[in-house]
């Protein structure tokens, strides 16, 4: 049952890597104190994709308002400074309503952008640009893993936008854009945020992964995805990204098993929880957690730890 409690008056942040428990301690959170759910994923803003991407279901919807979810199609691209810019209403209209925030999800770049920016970077220079462009690929995407070998990594060989803009970067500051996109800004953050995190053993975190990965199958992710390729033909860019997605149109066009399928999953998503833990490891001031502590347990210690900061 909700209760009243005027002393919060920041956004409780929860953080942690897909199939940590996130969504449930957001959820039991809000209800204990009356708050509204601020999905920070950016993949539940699309519709329909409500399997894959373990969105909250109806019925805890129903419970709790969560907000920027289901708010694009899945043919569409998304931007992190549209979702910026949508939570930020979020925040700024449950404060003035006098209602709690938990924000919760697994996109640690729209963490960031939404609580301390992010780098814009260096104006473009064309000079600098059409020198880049006259480089084929191969040779951006080698002479990005010089310099920056986490970009490189992160970004595809085809992508030649973005291979440019990463040299441009480099070649304008002396410093690597990955590190631009890792540091925190050190003024004051955009919203002031108590924060959570749950930790978990890798091999126990696997073995959830694999567990909830095969559990999604039984759900129905086959026949999700396939209604959505039917509807909208394929996936936008930013959509294409959820992971999974990409694994079940392949067995639908007949180039893999579903086996094979479901083990893909489950690779890239264990793979995925790696990542995520790298990133919010970088994020300052987060209270970690066990994952496995029992849900009143974590409940407990997270309000807490929320309603003891001014």
């Amino acid at each position: 049952m909700a209760f009243s409690t005027p002393e919060i008056t920041i956004p409780l942040v929860i953080l942690g890597p897909t199939a940590s428990g996130k969504s449930g301690l957001a959820l039991a959170l809000a209800q204990r104190v009356g708050a509204e759910v601020l999905s920070v994923d950016s993949m539940q803003i699309y519709r329909g994709m409500n399997v894959g991407t373990a969105k909250p279901s109806a019925a805890d919807r129903a419970l709790v308002p969560h907000h920027l979810i289901d708010v694009a199609n899945p043919d569409e691209s998304f931007t992190v400074a549209r979702a910026v810019e949508m939570a930020d209403a979020v925040i700024a209209s449950a404060k003035h309503r006098k209602v709690p925030v938990v924000a919760t999800g697994g996109t640690p770049l729209y963490f960031k952008a939404l609580f301390a920016g992010i780098f814009d970077g260096p104006g473009a220079d064309d000079a600098l640009r059409l020198r880049l462009q006259a480089y084929d690929n191969e040779n951006l995407h080698a002479r990005l893993s010089e310099v920056d070998p986490n970009a490189a990594a992160r970004i595809h060989l085809n992508d030649t936008r973005r291979l440019v803009r990463a040299l441009e970067v480099y070649e304008l500051t002396g410093k690597p854009i990955s590190s631009f996109q890792t540091e925190w800004l050190t003024e004051q953050p955009r919203h002031p945020a108590v924060w959570i995190g749950l930790s978990w053993d890798r091999d126990t975190l696997n073995g959830r992964i694999n567990a909830r990965t095969k559990a999604m199958f039984t759900e129905g992710w086959v026949e999700e995805t396939r209604s959505l390729l039917q509807r909208y033909g394929k996936f936008s860019k930013t959509a294409s990204m959820a992971t999974g997605y990409a694994e079940i149109t392949r067995h639908l066009a007949g180039e893999i098993s579903l086996n094979d399928a479901m083990e893909l999953i489950k690779i890239a998503t264990r793979q995925l929880a790696r990542r995520q833990m790298k990133w919010f490891r970088r994020f300052p001031a987060v209270h970690w957690l066990a994952g496995d502590a029992a849900l009143p347990v974590l409940v407990d210690k997270a309000l807490a730890l929320w309603q003891s900061t001014p």
